[in-house]
């Protein structure tokens, strides 16, 4: 496959470019030819109702899922592929697991470790696959502990603790890894009402903070208005709209965005 490299033409290459991206499951077509880069530091939100093809996008860069066709880019290098001579060929597993190193993500369920401590859920990835020793990952866990007000849970299971304090600890799970990508897939929906304003706060915090790289699965439309540097509307598989947060979410060219809006707006509770 031939295709066109960053690293050719000297210029920064993106954070994540979709090149063409076709995801196919079976005969549904989920994502339809997709052309996207997010700029390394930028924070991009994708909305859109639900099967419009965001979480897609999300797990294709956490190689949950593969491409059908085209090439998916991270910092310059293939993620779905990797080079053979000029050519790019289906990445191999080795490839897949380097490549992934600069992406972390918080997913709707915590999916935290419930046999293992706070602490240890913090430590275990670091250790394991980044080959961080023990006593800098603990030192590491603790920090962020301390970043997600959570210092004095280390010692508690993931079942000692409420839904928001267990994403707040995915948050610090995720950013162990040293990131220099963070996924955020809808990490609000499973909280009740009264605790999602503390896990937005915290993101908000990181973003505002950190150089990373966001990209950002959600509803909750204030916080994709103060947190983001774009906002991109899906609908099925394609992208209908992609603007700064004021023009897409107050001002939206395209029909279908203001349908959207009006309906998670006019519902808070629509869900996807």
């Amino acid at each position: 496959m031939e295709t066109n490299d960053p690293a050719n033409t000297g210029q920064t290459a993106p954070a994540v470019r979709f090149e063409n991206v076709i995801k196919r499951f079976g005969d549904l077509e989920v994502l339809k030819g997709l052309n996207f880069s997010v700029e390394p530091g930028e924070r991009v939100t994708l909305i859109g109702p639900s099967g419009s093809g965001k979480t897609t996008i999300l797990r294709l860069l956490m190689t949950l899922e593969k491409v059908t066709e085209g090439v998916v880019w991270v910092e310059g290098e293939p993620l779905s592929h990797m080079k053979r001579g000029n050519k790019l060929v289906v990445a191999n597993e080795a490839h897949l697991r380097q490549v992934r190193k600069k992406i972390g993500m918080v997913f709707q369920q915590f999916n935290l470790f419930p046999n293992m401590k706070v602490l240890r859920n913090i430590t275990e990835a670091p250790m394991r696959t980044l080959g961080v020793n023990k006593d800098d990952a603990v030192k590491r866990a603790r920090e962020l502990l301390e970043l997600v007000g959570l210092s004095d849970k280390e010692d508690n299971y993931p079942t000692q603790l409420s839904g928001g304090q267990q994403q707040r600890v995915a948050i610090a799970r995720s950013l162990a890894m040293q990131p220099d990508i963070l996924l955020l897939d809808e990490v609000t929906s499973a909280l009740d009402p009264e605790l999602v304003a503390d896990v937005l706060d915290l993101l908000k915090d990181i973003a505002t903070s950190t150089d990373i790289t966001m990209l950002i699965v959600t509803h909750e439309m204030g916080f994709a208005r103060d947190v983001s540097h774009r906002v991109m509307m899906f609908d099925q598989g394609v992208i209908v709209e992609d603007g700064v947060p004021d023009q897409v979410m107050g001002d939206p060219e395209n029909e279908r965005t203001r349908e959207f809006l009006k309906a998670v707006l006019g519902d808070s509770a629509n869900g996807g």
